[in-house]
């Protein structure tokens, strides 16, 4: 289990702090889905609460307001991380408190 932990650690720390063509604030607000470019909530917002809502007119709107699609994707990849992270969370603490329990 700790190898796990440590392997989504390094991811999360390699998608917060690498390299990318967004600034590593983007993509931790991407990644915590809070304090977003207006441009960019429509997006953002679906990615993390309703992956299967997102249309074409989200990115469109995005663009329309300078972002590229690279940047597009890291924010993308940094929200869908930054749930799948709080949901890993909360399962991990679930498993805890029932060995625990």
């Amino acid at each position: 289990m700790a190898d796990r932990r440590a392997a989504h650690r390094a991811l999360v720390d390699r998608i917060l702090h690498g390299p990318g063509t967004t600034s590593t604030q983007q993509r931790a607000q991407a990644y915590a889905n809070a304090g977003l470019d207006p441009a960019l909530q429509p997006l953002i917002g679906k990615v993390a609460d309703a992956p299967a809502r997102i249309t074409d007119a989200d990115f469109d709107t995005a663009r329309a307001a300078g972002f590229t699609g690279d940047q597009l994707f890291e924010v993308v990849v940094a929200a869908a991380v930054g749930e799948s992270t709080r949901m890993y969370e909360s399962a991990l603490a679930a498993l805890d408190e029932a060995a625990a329990g």
